[in-house]
């Protein structure tokens, strides 16, 4: 299939010169569409899938596509996740296509004769990888919600990858660390590389035709391009001659799957999302009820009463999320709308002791009182669809081997499930049942892609990466948009903290702690450890009287976007 000369025209122009200065803003303004990802290019493809009559779906498989080519330590057609769909009349769905375990999987695959972890097999080699969801899952949103032709929506991706773009700083480091380790990563010792064997530098031309080739043939033949085929028969006989266990049949069987939204408000706003095996959806609800309760008159932001109070909330939803969540198909009996009820909240907020911190007892989860490389993207179109869209490899560049002739990282995201049935630490290990390996189960997530409305229309569409740290970092956008009315730039810039439940540690960001409130925080018994940041949101948020979208990106990452038009 051919693109026209004007369409390929475009793409070269993008790529080869800067994207205009309006774009890389801290907030970007627009009237008819806005795309906000962790890559200008990628962004730059979206609103031109916008421009072209496309809707916030199109635009949104399109930068999905052109991710997994620009920023692959977690743009992916190798991995999975979830995606929130607000259409212009305010109607709500979400698609789950998170990975699925192998059918070959058990409870104690990654475990030894003693009952200990082997050789971090969780998340390490390619027992650790999941069957792919992405590809199913944007062909899924296509077929039902989806404007354009498929083709027209993977052909910028495979533009992007046959005739390159331009490489940056950050792929460069990533490739040099590698190149250093090749003993370790030799798929990715040259994943990098040009032409001539060699590490490609800053500001050459990056191509990438193996992926370029597996992408033709995902525009070609949709779905099934990916999951039956010449891709299948390399992905299975690659597996089997690399230590994995996904099959053809795997791959066949698997199918992304649309579910209702998890549905909550908060003071007049109503917020929507991802429904299990994301855990995001409920948690944020559960805290955000929680947050209601707070007499706000009296609290400043950023004191140390303010961090407590996030951090006990935060430490009451992560024990409901280890005790209760997991896969839907396999846990009919989950208490999700207990867990999202106000009611729930109130319980919850009854023994919040505002001078000490609440202990964390992992015999007990919430009966007294929850890798890391995702990327998120937000768009919205000119007739006020919106699109909240997570998907990750689970760690940076997941589990770093791929097959050549395929061009693309396989997830690593079966560390995703609790390796060691029944125990429980105080530690990171979370052992209950909910969440244990099965084979086609999904794994539980932390993903937290987002839309807030107000009276049907969208309000605020955010997401971010960051593992178990997303629900937190959504959280505190979400409130900081919500309840102390900031712009969508200053709400992803601002101070963010991290409590799982377990292990009991609240973790905070360098700098943007005052020293003072962090020695507060000790004294009133939370033990605390300093990071170098939280999350890396990207966010939109609709003005409902002048209709003027604004967008911004996270500046944790520099080749991010916020691009409208």
């Amino acid at each position: 299939m051919k693109t026209s000369i004007k369409h390929s025209l475009f793409f070269a122009l993008t790529l080869l010169s800067i994207i205009s200065i309006t774009s890389i803003k801290a907030q970007t303004y627009a009237k008819n569409g806005m795309v906000v990802s962790a890559s200008k290019i990628s962004s730059q493809t979206g609103i031109h899938i916008l421009k072209q009559g496309g809707n916030a779906v199109d635009a949104a498989i399109a930068t999905a596509f052109s991710l997994a080519v620009t920023h692959p330590t977690a743009g992916n057609i190798g991995g999975g996740g979830f995606m929130v769909f607000m259409n212009s009349n305010g109607e709500t769905t979400t698609i789950d296509f998170r990975e699925k375990a192998p059918l070959a999987s058990s409870k104690t695959m990654f475990l030894d004769e003693n009952g200990n972890i082997k050789n971090n097999s969780n998340h390490k080699g390619l027992l650790a990888t999941g069957v792919p969801g992405t590809v199913a899952g944007l062909f899924l949103a296509h077929q039902k919600y989806g404007k354009l032709p498929w083709s027209k929506l993977v052909q910028p991706a495979i533009n992007l990858a046959e005739q390159g773009f331009i490489f940056n700083w950050n792929l460069y480091r990533a490739g040099q660390r590698f190149k250093e380790a090749s003993d370790q990563f030799p798929f990715m010792s040259s994943y990098f590389d040009n032409k001539k064997g060699e590490l490609t530098q800053p500001n050459e031309i990056w191509k990438q035709q193996a992926l370029a080739n597996t992408l033709k043939k995902i525009r070609d033949n949709g779905r099934d391009g990916f999951y039956k085929g010449d891709i299948a028969e390399e992905i299975a006989t690659y597996m089997s001659a690399n230590g994995g266990i996904i099959t053809t049949e795997d791959l066949e069987k698997y199918e992304a799957i649309e579910r209702k939204p998890i549905i909550g408000t908060y003071k007049g706003f109503d917020i929507y999302g991802m429904p299990p095996p994301s855990s995001g959806g409920i948690a944020l609800i559960e805290m955000m009820n929680i947050m209601e309760l707070v007499n706000w008159d009296t609290i400043e932001f950023n004191s140390k009463e303010y961090v407590h109070i996030l951090t006990e909330a935060m430490r009451r939803a992560f024990a409901d999320r280890a005790e209760f969540l997991g896969d839907p198909d396999f846990n009919l009996d989950m208490p999700l709308e207990r867990l999202i009820s106000k009611k729930h909240a109130k319980n919850r907020f009854k023994n919040l002791n505002m001078e000490k911190a609440s202990v964390s007892d992992s015999s007990k989860f919430g009966q007294i009182y929850d890798g890391k490389n995702t990327t998120h993207f937000s768009v919205l179109d000119k007739s006020g669809n919106a699109v909240s869209v997570t998907y990750t490899l689970e760690n940076s560049y997941g589990v770093k081997m791929g097959s050549k002739a395929l061009g693309f990282i396989f997830n690593n995201e079966m560390g995703d499930f609790n390796p060691v049935p029944g125990i429980t630490t105080s530690g990171w290990q979370i052992g209950t049942k909910p969440n244990l390996v099965a084979p086609q189960k999904r794994m539980l997530s932390s993903m937290s892609p987002t839309i807030v409305a107000r009276d049907g229309k969208p309000y605020l569409i955010i997401g971010s990466p960051g593992g178990r740290t997303i629900i937190n970092t959504v959280f505190q956008t979400t409130l900081n948009v919500l309840e102390f009315d900031m712009r969508i730039d200053k709400a992803i810039e601002a101070m963010k903290i991290h409590h799982q439940w377990s292990p009991d540690v609240l973790v905070f960001e360098k700098y943007l702690m005052s020293p003072d409130t962090r020695k507060e925080l000790e004294l009133m018994g939370h033990k605390v450890r300093a990071t170098n940041g939280l999350g890396a949101l990207m966010g939109i948020t609709i003005d409902p009287k002048t209709k003027i979208i604004t967008g911004a990106a996270d500046s944790s990452r520099p080749e991010g976007a916020a691009i409208g038009y």
